[in-house]
């Protein structure tokens, strides 16, 4: 391996999905300079770049904006904020219109109107025109160079990171003025489509400078996928009629509420689908929108329209759920001085309170999460231009292990997922469940603190190994704190909605984690608890 490579930037933003481009852009717009770091190939890397996905995006109409904020704040257990709502709908009505402009992005002509229809992307065009995009004005990219660490310095300020290239085999170490972690959520690696690159790295990083986080309960999303598939696009599966091994129909299965259903079917026997209830016109809608939804299909020789396929569920974590690393400005800024969070990293309960899912809201958030962040950065980046601090790398586990034990990321890794990805533990909430697999979790840090490591390359699955561990933890232990159903943290031994648990859960910490509380912002509409 190489000699360390080292450089300065203003903005080192840690991602290459939707949210870091925006906040590289923003970054740039506001006079730094910038380089952004891609676990793997800016543009190509991520869940949003292999799928179609549609975006919150409403016309600054009084009613429309207020039908738009309503249509989710039951679902979310009225803990979204409507400040920020307003805010997000704002930013993304502005962004997806640069984007048809300075982005050049080919938005579809309704016939009718002759006007652009801007209410969604094709993930693979939207990320290659961002790339674009942030050539032109000068960021710069290094790809296949996954961050490890954070680096801080006598304050505890973040003022950099330090990785690992992949194709130089070599380490850097990059000193900035301000750090934006918008290196997506956590799917456990269940090989969701895309999510092969969101394993909590900017979580662990975070969770390493004692940055908060919140709405970690809310991290147990779920996609239904054909059996043995990865395209998790449960949106269709609303025109889905779900059937039992015997054919008889399951009642009130769906994408929405019924997926429960289908987790509870799936523990005694196989469950089947059919997109029934797409019209003719609808199913033409769907191919259009989502073609390598129906490839899998195709290659297979099945009409999902008029043939039954077997379904699955396939772990989607904090990457269509809702918890991540709490930001506490307009900004975005963390609880850490000099770091910055956006997108899928950071919380969306501002928006979508304990309930969200792919696209729409998160596709919204990431790009207006990255805005404000990059921006924000950028000022407090220019404000302590020309310092030179002395800084210490903050990573622990995975690259510093304090005991002399072997411990492989293949086997963290797995220990992890046998208690975050069935559904019976994670997605059918009990605490008789949930306390023991924290337990394990908890077992398993313990044996990660004190041999998790690996040389080169191998350091980079050996950190995943521990940001998933470490988000798992502080998912359970948020589960565990809230003591009732809301949002989409439903606890079988506690059912029902306490209106006296109208609050944020937040949490922090490594070896010990810890758990609390913040109020919740008046939702602009009646608490119904």
């Amino acid at each position: 391996m190489g000699e360390t490579w080292q450089t300065t930037t203003d903005v080192l933003i840690i991602g290459g999905g939707p949210a870091a481009s925006w906040a590289a852009v923003h970054a740039r717009e506001a006079g730094a300079e910038v380089i952004l770091v891609d676990k793997g190939y800016c543009g190509t890397s991520g869940a949003t770049a292999p799928a179609g996905t549609g975006v919150w995006y409403v016309a600054p109409e009084a009613q429309a904006r207020a039908n738009a904020k309503a249509s989710r704040e039951a679902l979310g257990g009225y803990l979204a904020d409507h400040y920020w709502m307003d805010r997000v709908l704002d930013q993304t009505y502005t962004n997806m219109n640069r984007l048809a402009v300075e982005g050049r992005y080919p938005f579809p002509v309704d016939p009718a109107t002759g006007e652009q229809l801007r209410t969604g992307v094709q993930g693979p065009e939207y990320m290659r025109r961002m790339r674009a995009w942030l050539q032109r004005i000068g960021v710069e990219i290094l790809d296949h160079s996954p961050a490890l660490e954070l680096l801080v310095d006598d304050a505890g300020a973040v003022r950099g990171a330090a990785g690992h290239q992949r194709h130089a085999r070599r380490d850097y170490r990059i000193t900035a003025g301000a750090v934006v972690l918008a290196s997506g959520g956590c799917a456990f690696l269940s090989r969701a489509l895309g999510t092969n690159v969101d394993t909590g790295d900017g979580a662990l990083m975070a969770a390493e400078v004692g940055a908060r986080f919140s709405g970690m309960e809310f991290s147990n999303a779920y996609g239904i996928v054909p059996k043995g598939s990865t395209i998790t696009k449960t949106a269709y599966y609303s025109y889905a009629t779900f059937f039992g091994e015997d054919g008889r129909v399951l009642e009130d299965a769906g994408s929405t509420k019924g997926r429960s259903v289908i987790a509870r079917t799936l523990l005694q026997e196989r469950v089947f689908a059919q997109l029934d209830r797409a019209d003719e016109t609808v199913r033409a809608q769907m191919r259009l929108g989502q073609p390598n939804f129906f490839l899998q299909f195709d290659r297979r020789g099945i009409d999902p329209f008029t043939q039954r396929f077997e379904v699955d569920l396939l772990a989607e974590g904090t990457v269509r759920g809702t918890g991540g690393i709490d930001v506490v400005d307009d900004d975005c800024a963390t609880t850490v001085t000099g770091l910055y969070a956006a997108g899928d990293a950071a919380t969306r309960e501002r928006i979508c309170g304990g309930f969200t899912g792919g696209g729409s809201h998160n596709a919204a958030w990431a790009m207006s999460s990255g805005s404000w962040a990059g921006a924000g950065a950028a000022r407090h980046a220019l404000a302590v231009r020309g310092s030179a601090p002395t800084l210490t790398g903050a990573g622990l586990v995975g690259l510093r292990p304090t005991g002399s034990r072997d411990v492989s990321a293949d086997e963290v890794v797995a220990a992890a997922q046998a208690e975050l990805i069935p559904f019976e533990k994670n997605y059918l909430r009990h605490g008789d469940r949930i306390a023991p697999a924290l337990a394990r979790l908890d077992e398993l840090w313990e044996h990660a603190s004190a041999g998790l490591a690996g040389d080169g390359a191998d350091r980079v699955r050996a950190r995943q190994a521990a940001a998933i561990t470490a988000v798992g933890r502080l998912m359970y232990r948020s589960t565990l704190a809230r003591t009732e159903s809301r949002g989409m943290s439903k606890r079988a031994d506690h059912p029902g909605a306490d209106p006296g648990q109208h609050h944020h859960i937040t949490a922090g910490g490594l070896d010990e984690v810890w758990t609390g509380t913040a109020q919740a912002r008046n939702s602009g509409l009646a608490v119904a608890s």
